[in-house]
Formats: C-alpha cells, structure tokens, sequence
C-alpha cells in the first residue's frame, strides 16, 4: 500500500496538487486496504491520513499501513478543514466522478484551499496489476470456471432463467465469493439477443441457445466470463453465428499483448465479424478492463488509441444478436503480457449442446 500511495504522490507532483482526498470505496480500498463503508483518505507528499468514526477506527488500525488514523465527532467535513489548515494545503484534489454536487458545495464554501477536480489519477494506477492482485483475479475465475461447470450439470428444460442465476450465485458463493461482480444475465432463447438481458422468469426450452454472463467477487476483485451453450439443437443459423464469434474472439487472444492498441484489437473482432456480414448486429464494445470493479480501463473498443500495458487485464467478448432469433457472446479475461496474454477463464469455447 505503502509502494501504492508512493506512486500517487508521483502522479499529485506532475498535476501540482497538494493533497488529494479520496472518495471512492474501490479507490480506497486500492490505496489503504481498507474494506469498511465509511472513510476517506488525504495524502499529501508527506503524510497519508485515514478519517472514520468510532465505528470503523479498530479496523482501519488493523487494516491500513502507514497511515494516521484521525476519527471524526461526527464532522467529517471538519477534519478536511483542520488538515488543510495544519498541513498548508494550497491545492487540494478531489475525485470529481464521486463527490456530489452538494458536497462540492459544502467544500467550497468551508474549505480554504483551491479545489481542483482530479478523478481518475488512482484508477490508472489500478489499471496495471501486480502479482498479488493476479493470483486473487485468477481466483475469482476459477470459481466463475466451476460455476459454469455446476450450471451445464443443473440446467435443464422447464427451469426458469431467474432459477438458474440463483442456483449459479448460490453456488459461486460456497466456493468462497462474496457476491457477484454484477447482477447475473441468463438470456435464452430470442431473449439471448437482448446483450445485457437480465435474468428473468422466462422458461429455457428445447432448442434455445443461452447466454449466460457473470461473474463473482473475490477478496475485493472480480471476475467477467460469457459462454452461450445449446439446450438441444438450436438450428443452423445459430450455429453458424456462434462459430463467427467463436473464430472472432480467438483472433482477439492471437493478437492481445502489451503495446497494441484498445482500437486495434476492437478492430481485430469488428472487422471480422463485419466481413462475416454481421457488422450491424455486434453494437457494444470488444472489451474493458476487469479489477476491483467491473469495467475499469483499460478500453477494448473504437476510442481508445492508449497501448495495452503488461499487467492489465481485460475481457475479450464479441457477440452478434439477432433480434426475434437470439445471440452469441463469448467472453475470457485476459492477462496482458508482453509477448501475448494468459486467459484466466478456462472454461470450454467450442459449442456445446446438452
């Protein structure tokens, strides 16, 4: 944490802040370890404070490194105002994506330091993972890889999707997780053309392809993996389709590596997949980075011309989705190396058809 907060300082230096005081529960924990709901951090270049209440002060004791404890009486607000005076904060930062309106309001009309809007300095930091933040991201796709091995088991014609999601989630958390990294998609049928179709009372039937996208949280990072399998014969036109995502998303891990571009590799899938005469139907990006949240950068899509760099991890997920027929997404996480990737979901690619 220590080495983490090192680097921010170097990051504050370059934008001329004095201190930057961080709002975000992921940033937070990112940067202090602590896993509470309420806290906040000020670093400046010499000193990182953490303020909580008395609720929180035994864990945030426990839990953060190299920082000074500050509990506050119920005035949050005061504590900032009294490490502004004592610390002579001429520039404070702040996290501009996460402060309210009405808490800028209240900082500006009480705070006597410049207040520069200064979002997204500690989320590139997260973009690059170390080694630790590897083995529990590998973690949480194994338990994603088992979760899908337990679905293929369970499912059957007759079950409603709402039923398999819970099963699922159930099931990801006896391994270990402590909860889903986003509210599970199970989408069969016509409806597994619908890319974020939540699970629903909609019963699986004979034929009906299913998508299935989800993931779990675990120690504080997450995992992301789609895989869209056949409950009986569901046709030549699907079947055609999902080869063209299977051959689409394979071509994106060929060419993943540190130093390629978020647009090329969204271009390596889109290209594809559009000669395959489905452009108009894959309509969202190729791909997005995977941490402590679930979309964090970096960007696999269209706007994003920055290099992959070695320790990002990403998804891969073309899809193609033909409304009143259904859709294909297939999805792994991928972990940027320099000289090509390791995907760290293993669960099975080709068609399967139960």
């Amino acid at each position: 944490m220590i080495r983490r907060i090192e680097k921010l300082r170097t990051l504050m230096a370059e934008d001329m802040i004095d201190a930057y005081l961080v709002t975000s529960p992921a940033n937070l924990r990112y940067l202090t370890n602590f896993t509470g709901t309420a806290g906040i951090a000020v670093i400046t270049q010499e000193q990182a404070y953490f303020i909580t209440d008395f609720r929180y002060m035994e864990q945030a004791n426990n839990q953060t490194q190299g920082m000074t404890i500050l509990q506050h009486q119920g005035d949050l607000v005061g504590e900032i105002i009294k490490l502004v005076e004592t610390q002579h904060i001429s520039v404070l930062g702040f996290e501009d994506a996460f402060l309210t309106v009405a808490e800028y309001s209240v900082f500006e009309e009480v705070i006597d330091a410049e207040l520069a809007p200064a979002s997204g300095l500690i989320e590139s930091l997260r973009e690059q993972k170390d080694d630790a933040e590897i083995a529990i991201i590998e973690k949480a796709c194994a338990i994603a890889d088992e979760g899908f091995e337990h679905v293929l088991k369970m499912i059957r014609p007759g079950m409603t999707e709402i039923e398999v999601a819970n099963q699922l989630d159930f099931f990801m958390r006896s391994l270990g997780a402590s909860g889903t990294s986003f509210e599970t998609i199970v989408a069969s049928g016509a409806r597994s053309a619908l890319p974020h179709g939540v699970a629903s009372e909609k019963v699986i039937e004979q034929g009906d392809m299913v998508t299935l996208d989800f993931g779990c949280v675990y120690q504080g990072y997450v995992s992301d993996i789609t895989r869209t399998f056949a409950i009986g014969d569901p046709g030549q036109e699907m079947k055609a389709i999902y080869q063209i995502v299977y051959e689409a998303q394979q071509k994106v891990i060929d060419v993943a590596r540190a130093g390629v571009t978020g647009a090329q590799l969204d271009a390596v899938a889109r290209d594809f997949i559009t000669q395959a005469g489905y452009g108009e139907a894959f309509g969202h990006s190729t791909g997005h980075g995977i941490g402590m949240e679930i979309h964090e950068g970096p960007n696999i899509s269209r706007s994003n011309d920055e290099e992959l760099m070695i320790g990002n991890v990403i998804t891969d997920e073309p899809g193609i989705y033909i409304a009143g027929l259904g859709g294909v997404r297939i999805e792994d996480d991928l972990l940027i190396l320099a000289e090509g990737n390791r995907i760290l979901t293993q669960s099975p690619k080709e068609l399967i058809i139960l």
